[in-house]
């Protein structure tokens, strides 16, 4: 079983698995509320420039203004106005300020670069880059790249020589992998369409309201098609006629060879369920992950990057210890770059591998590491082993990683995993108890908590609760609501023995 593409529409949500031997590798989804923003371009203007941090805050109208870097600004191509400096200023406009590169007030051109992730607005560039199925078109720069994922430095060479011939003047071109043993004709219709379309996006720069959407970059189904369908790929499964048919228009015309490989299935049954990826998308946001030989890895989201810790776990090897440590950090190397990949994990990746005595091992361990993540599309880099023995990668970060599509903070824990023990929520409700009494007048009071909070106070420390109405002089009467979290707590003021006909006293 080789790699496949699975498509699951359902009404206004669209999913994309990528299957690669059985197993999901990658997983995208869009609905209405889930739009990817990355690629789109706008034209924004500038709220605040700020020397300090080197950046500028734009607002391209979406709810938080997005972050401009001086790094990210385009300098070569008369992009900005630079108040007033010569030929010999600009070259050196990287030293300079970013406050005497752009102002406040200021409309300009830019494209997301990242999407807004957690509190943090997107990240933007006015280096404009246009994606085809061969070449990636980058209008306000002036030079050529060849993807490195084409590993023949003969097939690169012969085509930057193609790019070379057919690059319009003073446009930069990328050539994607797509492109690997393709030809100047094929190479052409690609670079015309996107040159008509940076056009259109020329065009609608000159008029209209700032801030305001000049490009929407397109569909998921569209980038799928685009960026990931090629001869590599067995088969496309569709479970909607529409969408299949707009596949099909599609791939007739960039990849016309590989229409045979589009299905359409009307099957009733749940598309990813029939291929287990259902099951495979809940493990994927789950913090623990099973290695086949009884070891585990624990991935931990931080706010500045994420930690992947490698444990023998249930695996006690064969021969010695630094065999199964070995072992399992052969497994694990495997595992982690699938892991990246599949729940997009990006920036900061430090990973904590069991330590090895041997340096032959600890070599292989990062050359198994290095090769898994060849497979990842997405930029990624080994850094190598810190001092502490930890092994550091990098990972380009353009969206929210799948665990938060999927999953939202818990309004209790407020992300740490971790909730009051009973005997806290005890203390914490006889302390309110307290405060209460004091400003009302009143005979007791009914309490109502989680069942095992009731239990922790009345069955397992009996006195304590006796204790608390001898020293309050009032009666405190306990009822378990299977309807509460276990922090919570709703305390009901008595004023009299009246007041405890409809409630149930736990004893």
């Amino acid at each position: 079983m080789g790699k496949r593409i699975i498509v699951d529409i359902h009404y206004d949500q669209k999913r994309v698995a990528i299957m690669e031997d059985g197993e999901l590798a990658e997983f995208y989804m869009e609905d209405d509320e889930n739009q990817g923003l990355a690629g789109n371009i706008y034209r924004g203007r500038v709220v605040n420039v700020l020397p300090g941090m080197q950046a500028a805050f734009v607002d391209i109208g979406l709810d938080k203004n997005a972050f401009l870097y001086v790094g990210d600004i385009n300098v070569e191509n008369s992009v900005f106005d630079f108040n007033g400096l010569n030929n010999e200023g600009q070259t050196r406009i990287k030293s300079l300020s970013i406050k005497d590169i752009i102002k406040e007030g200021q409309a300009v051109t830019v494209q997301i670069l990242k999407e807004p992730m957690g509190t943090k607005g997107a990240r933007l560039t006015t280096n404009i880059t246009l994606p085809g199925r061969y070449v990636v078109l980058m209008p306000t720069l002036d030079y050529i790249g060849v993807s490195r994922r084409i590993d023949s430095e003969e097939e690169r060479n012969r085509l930057r020589q193609i790019a070379e011939s057919v690059k319009p003047k003073g446009i930069g071109l990328i050539v994607r992998t797509a492109a690997r043993d393709k030809n100047e004709e094929d190479l052409i219709p690609d670079i015309e369409m996107l040159c008509r379309l940076w056009e259109k996006i020329k065009n609608a720069e000159k008029t209209g309201s700032v801030p305001r959407l000049l490009h929407k970059d397109e569909s998921l189904l569209y980038r799928t098609i685009r960026d990931i369908f090629d001869s590599d790929v067995e088969k496309v499964v569709i479970n909607d006629y529409e969408q299949y048919e707009k596949v099909l228009e599609l791939v007739r015309t960039i990849c016309p060879s590989l229409e045979e490989r589009v299905k359409y299935t009307d099957l009733k049954r749940n598309l990813f369920e029939l291929y287990g990826i259902e099951s495979k998308i809940e493990k994927a946001i789950q913090r623990k992950v099973w290695l086949k030989s009884g070891g585990y890895i624990v991935i931990d989201p931080t706010e500045a990057l994420t930690v992947i810790d490698v444990n023998t776990g249930k695996y006690v090897g064969k021969a010695n210890l630094e065999d199964t440590v070995f072992r399992t950090n052969l497994e694990a190397a495997e595992e982690i770059p699938h892991q990246i990949r599949l729940r997009d994990i990006g920036g900061i990746i430090i990973i904590d591998f069991i330590d090895m005595e041997q340096e032959e091992h600890r070599k292989k361990v990062l050359e198994v590491l290095s090769e898994a993540l060849k497979k990842d599309r997405t930029k990624t880099n080994v850094i190598g082993l810190t001092g502490l023995g930890l092994v550091e990668i990098t990972r380009k970060k353009v969206r929210p990683r799948l665990s938060t599509v999927f999953l939202k903070p818990c309004p209790y824990c407020n992300g740490t995993g971790r909730v009051y023990s009973e005997s806290s929520v005890i203390a914490k409700v006889e302390k309110e108890l307290e405060r209460l009494f004091q400003r009302d007048k009143v005979w007791g009071a009914l309490v109502r908590v989680h069942p095992s909070v009731a239990h922790a106070w009345i069955s397992d420390d009996k006195n304590a609760l006796e204790q608390l109405e001898t020293t309050l002089d009032k009666k405190i009467c306990i009822e378990a609501d299977d309807n509460l979290h276990i922090e919570e707590s709703r305390i009901e003021l008595l004023y009299g023995p009246g007041d405890l006909e409809k409630t149930v006293r736990f004893s």
